[in-house]
């Protein structure tokens, strides 16, 4: 599965962090888009199973779930 993420987009809110269930996502500290927030990033694409729960939950549509 192939997670793709539009970083300016994500505000840090965390929300889909916490709802995946295969905890693969995370806040990137190392990192700033343009708005000034830290966005998501995936820490392993192999193990994204395309479940979608972040793409339902995020609040910014940050998320794109495909092959």
């Amino acid at each position: 599965m192939k997670l793709k993420i539009e970083y300016d987009k994500c505000k840090s809110c965390g929300l889909c962090v916490e709802i995946c269930p295969k905890k693969i996502l995370y806040i990137d500290r190392s990192r700033i888009n343009k708005k000034g927030y830290n966005p998501v990033e995936v820490k392993d694409q192999n193990s994204c199973i395309g479940c979608g729960s972040c793409y339902k939950i995020c609040p910014d549509i940050v998320f794109e779930v495909g092959e």
